[in-house]
């Protein structure tokens, strides 16, 4: 019954990862995200529901469009893999209790970041306010006002730190060192994980986006790299194996 369950998630995760990439690219870009309808972005053939199943639409297409035979990009099967994989680790780690709830608002909206940062480096306040908002209602309503008040205290810190870590950046290289998007969802990393964790996730990102970025940088020749993905993936990852730093920090004081 696990294993039916996990598979389950897993599908309907594929199903809102192609929906999310649709969000993620249309709200970064200014569109609409219900006009005009999926479409080939080259020649503008709506797609049909076949066109629109998640991964496998992709394989028995040859990865590329119907219409056109313009080549569809790997990250889109890649990515809907991705969300159905959160969807259902999100059910492996916490079963079906609040914090299922609340761990699949809060995976899914950094997955949505991801695509957004990703195609544009920019982090929409529309999405952020909008999570921000269901998962707000989500931990006063699941886990009471005293927790409520002690998650808002930690995103408020990990946003103060985040922001002190941009002013310091900013003077060392003499220009902007980071995108005021990435200091409001460190507000929303803390809100949910706690500052620690929030500030783990900072680290965590560096180390994952480092081999990324150096090998972008060659192939791209450009020195701008969103930091926002990898930020993103850091807090996922503290999530979906529940780390917590004070059991860390214990072990090796002991």
């Amino acid at each position: 019954m696990e294993l039916y369950y996990a598979i389950v998630l897993f599908v309907f995760g594929t199903i809102f990862g192609s929906f999310y990439n649709v969000v993620g690219d249309r709200v970064a870009d200014g569109k609409s995200i219900i006009y005009p309808p999926s479409h080939c972005p080259k020649c503008k053939h709506r797609l049909t529901p076949l066109e629109l199943v998640p991964i496998f639409s992709y394989l028995f297409q040859g990865g590329k469009c119907k219409n056109c035979k313009c080549k569809i990009p790997l990250f889109h099967p890649l990515y809907e893999i991705f969300v159905g994989l959160l969807f259902m680790f999100s059910y492996i780690s916490f079963g079906f209790t609040g914090d299922f709830v609340i761990a699949l608002t809060f995976v899914s909206m950094l997955a949505i970041i991801i695509v957004s940062d990703y195609y544009y480096m920019i982090i929409p306040d529309e999405i952020l306010i909008f999570f921000g908002v269901t998962l707000a209602l989500e931990v006063l309503l699941i886990n009471g006002i005293d927790a409520f008040g002690i998650s808002l205290l930690s995103g408020i810190i990990s946003f103060g730190v985040m922001f002190l870590i941009k002013l310091f950046g900013d003077f060392i290289f003499k220009t902007e060192s980071m995108g005021g998007g990435d200091i409001k969802l460190l507000f929303f990393l803390g809100f949910i994980l706690g500052w620690p964790q929030a500030l783990l996730s900072i680290f965590l990102g560096s180390i994952i986006g480092l081999p990324i970025s150096l090998i972008v940088l060659k192939i791209k020749n450009t020195n701008i790299i969103p930091f926002g993905p990898f930020l993103a993936l850091g807090a996922i990852i503290i999530l979906l194996t529940q780390f917590n730093i004070e059991i860390l920090l214990n072990a090796l004081t002991m």
